[in-house]
């Protein structure tokens, strides 16, 4: 796995780049918090550390160390980026009520994108970006649906 040339790199973070502003204009078409900008600088962020990492010339041949490093990686990545999440939800006193949820499931979901890119896992990445698409989208509808049954079975 070590050993890419820079092209090979360059368009792991590319992609990942990319994946992320994917996602992320939807965000931004929805008008929340985190848009296009923020979901492709997490997605970058999350490639450029996967691939320098793994690409360092110290574990090159040394598959358990690789193991390790990826391992690492992901652990990293995923916890730490967390926090970003955190800073997108809210709870509103008055009502109790938690907001953006969504928006911080996406940034972690961002990430995750990211690290496949960095390790080349390119049926993932489609698979994961269309996935997070539908949920996004399509899902959006079929929830709003679902609280309009919910709440007329109440009105009963």
């Amino acid at each position: 796995m070590p050993d890419f040339t820079l092209f090979d790199m360059e368009l792991r973070l590319v992609v990942a780049t990319f994946v992320g502003m994917a996602v992320g204009l939807n965000r931004e078409l929805h008008g929340k918090p985190i848009g296009m900008r923020t979901l492709g600088l997490v997605s970058l962020g999350a490639a450029l550390v996967s691939v320098v990492t793994v690409n360092h010339p110290a574990i090159a041949g040394h598959p358990d160390a690789l193991s390790r490093v990826i391992q690492g990686i992901i652990q990293g990545v995923m916890a730490g980026i967390g926090f970003i999440g955190a800073g997108a939800i809210l709870r509103r006193k008055e009502d109790n009520e938690v907001h953006n949820l969504t928006t911080a499931a996406t940034v972690w979901v961002t990430a995750a994108l990211g690290i496949a890119c960095a390790l080349a896992a390119w049926a993932i990445v489609i698979t994961g970006t269309v996935l997070a698409l539908l949920l996004l989208t399509a899902m959006r509808f079929v929830e709003g649906w679902l609280v309009s049954l919910r709440h007329r079975r109440h009105e009963e």
